[in-house]
């Protein structure tokens, strides 16, 4: 046996970590040439073996072999790339560590190489080095502009009176704008901010709650009181100047591993006018001159005082009602619930609820009930899956069932009377097979009622035929839109999955801008048929163009080269690709451009600010057989406790799994990377004057989490621009707050640059849109901070309050 020289292991090794890459590189490169794309991993895979046996002989070639692959490698990937650091990272970190391995004199002296075979393998490494560097100056995701800062219309839009001070609804007021007037916080001293008060709830999840827990509470503000709503739909009453709690009341939540959500966004406040009356013409219960409205997880609506956290006893039964009674056909604890605050008129109270996605073909109706402001009689209802929507419940009839849902909070125009409602689709999501043209009809869309009458004034469908759970998520923006030539168009701006963002005049339901019709994938499965057109408005965030392997990522060469695999398995041919027993890539994904957190907008500079996201999903049908029967369901079938994984379905030809498009490798190990290229997270700013985006900015960092991973993360704060959940406050004082980004830091941006102004970590996730208010001449801005189950963020219990200090805001005034 033949020992070989000391001095030759380190090169031996080193040889056999080139032969082993390269030999990676070939197989996957072969693997990926079937697909059509790139040679370039089968290539450097080859250059990669010859370098290894040449390093293992001693060549000195072995160094000029792999001075070729490092050209080759920067020269691919430029062409592939651009100068986008995310993107030329994961095609240089491997070629480069290696090379630089390379360069070791325990690998050169061995091989007897001279200054002139090294030096060329030193000035590759370094030009890729200084190029990848140069990347990080230039960013061709995001781009700078300038938002009008004159005022173009001096109507604040609600007709509702709000004092400036206060934080009446989930968007401040029923317009859903997330807009405040005030401005001693500006642009200007925002950096000044500190914590004023944290209030903790003491509410954290329990081992019998489902994996989606979240705590996306908006806090409403009313008479120094904050009023927010925590895990367990706990209502608490906190002083609003020092976050001391006043009262709380519990309803006592049933809750089971089996609930698809446990979420409370938020409460409504309602103060009784002089001279109110009931429905039925009698004055209205002396009790509770204001009283907050809160809907619950297990399908109840009560009425509290607001004064101190009794139950109204002229509501309902003692301040309850349980909407899981009468004209349900199913009331199964868990399948309809109240996970957003409801619409509150001078009469009614107008509940809508959110019913399980992909459970079964047996479940409640999406139904949106009106109810007495004052007595809880229930007065209309609008059923989309009924042909007569407005039918009331009675002995001979229950309400549609899988009827499409609302799940997020409506908007109400006082001056019109009209409710907008952003609807769903009939559950199953990905399979409308047995879908009916009344259950299609009023489906992923806008519906507008008459408040008094729950009668239809107009309806816009945004996703004919949804088949991708790409429901309106968003409560509309209501903007009066002031024209050059002085008239003004009062409009409704509803952001959805898709990224287009449609704009109708809210008196008609017509599109204030286009969106054609424009033809989309075909082929869906056996027994579904899909629209051959869908609606693309000319406002969008959608995607520009298809995806293509060019587009996959990954922390390293072979995490890419994985995740270009695992991209041509899948099928897709762009947006609106529909679901298949292959497996479908959703893109935009499951949880949308928009999520629910929708857009901020200053109604009189006529501007908005947004968060979007852009995360590809997997969609994938899976057939009924022995081990996924089609009905009954399993004995002691539960609940999937979460909108991913796999959904049953039960009762339709196939059950659904979901997942994030993320490297199927490291996702085994519990370390989900997503596989498309980064930004996954922007904030966006829109003139609305022009229906134009400005400007755009990644957002976020890669701090503390990637996307769903169960392995924790301690990176450097380098912006990469990461998916955030909830939504933006803006103000008058030219400053946007967000708390949503998974990198847990609460932020402060220039509302006409997009630049971010201000920043400070948060103990939690912060996934609940902030607010703010005033009181004793002091302007607060608030979140919770409690996570979210499955975004997935830390949990927590942290209401947070930050103020100036006085000697800002001294200096400010």
């Amino acid at each position: 046996m033949t020992t070989l020289p000391r001095a030759s292991i380190p090169v031996v090794l080193t040889a056999l970590l080139v032969a082993l890459t390269g030999l990676g590189l070939t197989i996957g490169g072969a693997w990926l040439l079937r697909y059509g794309d790139t040679p370039y991993y089968l290539l450097c895979g080859l250059a990669m073996l010859a370098s290894a046996v040449l390093l293992y002989r001693r060549k000195p070639a072995a160094l000029w072999v792999y001075t070729a692959i490092t050209l080759g490698s920067l020269i691919w990937a430029i062409a592939e790339a651009g100068l986008d650091f995310w993107s030329l990272l994961p095609r240089s970190d491997a070629i480069v560590i290696i090379g630089l391995l390379l360069l070791m004199p325990f690998i050169t002296r061995p091989l007897g190489a001279s200054r002139t075979t090294i030096a060329p393998l030193g000035l590759s490494l370094l030009l890729s080095v200084l190029v990848v560097a140069f990347s990080t100056t230039r960013d061709p995701y995001s781009f700078n502009g300038k938002l009008p800062t004159d005022i173009a219309n001096a109507s604040p839009g609600d007709a509702t009176a709000l004092s400036d001070t206060e934080w009446h609804d989930w968007g401040r007021t029923q317009f859903g704008n997330r807009f405040s007037p005030l401005k001693q916080i500006n642009a200007s001293n925002v950096n000044a901010l500190k914590i004023a008060w944290i209030m903790r709830t003491g509410d954290l999840k329990t081992k019998n709650d489902p994996g989606e827990t979240t705590n996306e509470a908006t806090p409403v503000m009313a008479n120094g009181t904050l009023y927010l709503c925590s895990t367990h739909q706990k209502l608490f009453a906190v002083d609003a100047a020092d976050g001391k709690t006043k009262w709380v009341f519990d309803p006592h939540l049933y809750v089971n591993p089996g609930f698809q959500h446990l979420t409370c966004r938020g409460v409504t406040y309602h103060a009784t006018p002089a001279n109110a009356v009931t429905i039925d013409g009698k004055p209205a219960p002396a009790e509770c001159p204001r009283r907050i409205f809160l809907p619950t997880n297990d399908g109840r609506l009560f009425a509290i005082n607001a004064d101190d956290g009794s139950p109204c006893p002229s509501f309902g039964q003692n301040g309850e009602l349980d909407l899981r009674e009468e004209g349900m056909p199913f009331t199964t604890v868990g399948e309809w619930q109240g996970t957003s605050p409801p619409v509150v008129t001078d009469r009614l109270v107008i509940q809508s609820g959110a019913v399980t996605d992909n459970g079964s073909v047996h479940e409640p109706s999406g139904v949106t009930r009106a109810f007495d402001l004052y007595t809880g009689k229930l007065v209309w209802v609008f059923d989309p899956g009924n042909p007569d929507p407005n039918q009331l419940p009675g002995p001979d009839h229950k309400f549609v069932p899988n009827s499409p849902n609302s799940w997020i909070t409506s908007s109400y125009d006082a001056a019109l009377n009209q409710i907008y409602i952003p609807t769903g689709v009939q559950t199953p999501d990905q399979w409308g097979g047995n879908r009916d043209q009344y259950s299609e009809r009023y489906a992923s869309g806008i519906l507008a009622l008459n408040a008094d009458t729950g009668k239809l004034v107009w309806f816009y469908q945004t996703v004919h035929h949804d088949l991708w759970d790409m429901d309106v998520p968003s409560q509309p923006s209501l903007v009066d839109i002031k024209q050059k030539d002085g008239t003004v168009i009062p409009t409704l701006y509803a952001p959805t999955k898709t990224g287009n963002i449609f704009v109708l005049d809210r008196r008609t339901g017509k599109l204030v801008v286009s969106a054609p019709e424009l033809p989309v994938p075909q082929g869906a499965a056996p027994g579904d048929h899909t629209s051959p057109t869908q609606p693309f408005s000319d406002l969008s965030l959608r995607p520009k163009a298809l995806l293509t392997g060019a587009d996959m990522w990954g922390g390293t060469l072979f995490d890419q080269l994985i995740c270009r695999i695992a991209f041509h398995q899948l099928r897709y041919q762009g947006t609106f690709t529909p679901p298949s027993t292959q497996g479908t890539l959703v893109f935009p994904g499951n949880l949308g451009i928009f999520e629910w957190g929708g857009l901020a907008v200053d109604p009189q500079r006529q501007i908005a600010v947004a968060d979007t996201l852009s995360l590809p999903f997997v969609s994938r049908l899976v057939p009924r057989g022995p081990n996924n029967p089609l009905w009954p369901p399993k004995e002691g079938a539960v609940g999937s406790g979460g909108e991913s994984g796999l959904q049953h379905n039960y009762g339709a030809p196939y059950a659904v799994e979901i997942s994030p498009f993320v490297d199927p490798v490291l996702a085994k190990v519990g370390l989900n990377l997503p596989c498309r290229n980064p930004p996954w997270g922007y904030m966006v700013g829109l003139d609305l004057s022009t229906n134009t985006v400005v400007w755009q900015h990644r957002n976020g960092t890669i701090q503390n989490s990637l996307y769903g991973s169960s392995v924790p993360l301690t990176m450097p704060p380098v912006k990469i621009g990461v998916p955030a959940l909830a939504g933006p406050l803006i103000t008058a004082g030219n400053v946007a707050f967000l708390t949503g980004s998974m990198d847990y830091y609460i932020r402060a941006y220039d509302v006409t640059t997009g630049q971010t102004l201000w920043q400070q970590p948060l103990p939690a996730g912060g996934q609940s849109t902030p607010m703010t208010y005033s009181i004793n001449g002091k302007q607060y801005v608030v979140s919770y901070v409690g996570g979210h189950g499955s975004f997935p963020t830390k949990l927590g219990d942290y209401l947070i309050a930050w103020t100036l200090p006085e000697a800002a805001d001294s200096q400010k005034k």
